[in-house]
């Protein structure tokens, strides 16, 4: 365990050290911040005052937290609608046979392509955003359930069948149970392509959110700000994943008792 934490902080070490002489060649900070260039910018965002609402938490933070708002909004939204209709898709083969077309068409879409018509349906702002992300996350949320669902043993069914299990039962106590891997699967990829999705959804027509604030930098051309907006992304989306991860341990500590 401590030679794979050293060697961590030697990759990000060795990947610093070659940034610095990159950006040192380049000799050009308007283009190619150094890394004393973004915790300079780093700090100044910190300490500077918030966008609307949230001015007490400073610029950087202020902006984070609204862009969490967002993605929670949506995730939870995609969550709820991706394991609920996963499971009446994966466990009722008829309804399967209805929507599922629909879903191979719609799937393929890239959410990006989905913002004029997210603009027109919601207007500007925070709906049209937290459409987006549920875009970006229903998917793989869905298709894992169903894949929970369809994986589940048939010798477990037929097992609770004969012990004299009723179709509720079945569901509730065999098949979700044995699909809940598959389902948190789906919970990490879609929480990710969401969190992915967050630079388009702040796209259509946000004054705040992370994505804002990169390409507000963008265009001012100050890197550094962009670069610890990206980095900001980069480590939420790292802390959220490891709260998955650790509620998916503690959901499925059975697995190893097996």
């Amino acid at each position: 365990m401590k030679k794979r934490r050293l060697f961590r902080i030697l990759s990000i070490a060795i990947f610093l050290l070659i940034w610095e002489f990159a950006a040192l060649l380049v000799s050009k900070p308007q283009i190619f911040p150094t890394p004393i260039d973004v915790l300079i910018a780093f700090k100044v965002l910190l300490l500077s005052t918030g966008p609307p609402r949230v001015e007490w938490a400073g610029e950087l933070l202020g902006h984070s937290l609204i862009s969490l708002t967002r993605v929670v909004a949506g995730f939870c939204i995609a969550s709820l609608s991706g394991i609920l209709l996963g499971i009446v898709m994966g466990w009722w083969q008829p309804i399967r046979n209805l929507i599922e077309p629909i879903i191979e068409i719609l799937r393929p879409i890239p959410p990006l392509a989905w913002i004029p018509l997210a603009m027109l349906w919601f207007g500007l702002g925070f709906e049209p955003a937290v459409f987006l992300i549920w875009l970006g996350a229903f998917f793989p949320i869905l298709l894992n359930t169903i894949l929970g669902v369809e994986g589940t043993s048939k010798n477990l069914i037929e097992t609770a069948k004969t012990l004299g299990a009723k179709q509720r039962e079945l569901l509730l106590k065999v098949v979700i149970p044995s699909a809940t891997p598959a389902i948190m699967t789906g919970l990490s990829v879609g929480f990710g392509v969401g969190w992915m999705c967050l630079v388009a959804a702040e796209l259509t027509g946000c004054n705040s959110g992370l994505g804002f604030m990169i390409m507000y930098y963008h265009w001012t051309m100050e890197p550094a700000k962009t670069i610890v907006g990206m980095l900001m992304i980069g480590f939420i989306g790292l802390l959220i994943f490891m709260i998955l991860k650790r509620i998916e341990n503690k959901l499925l500590a059975w697995r190893e008792e097996i």
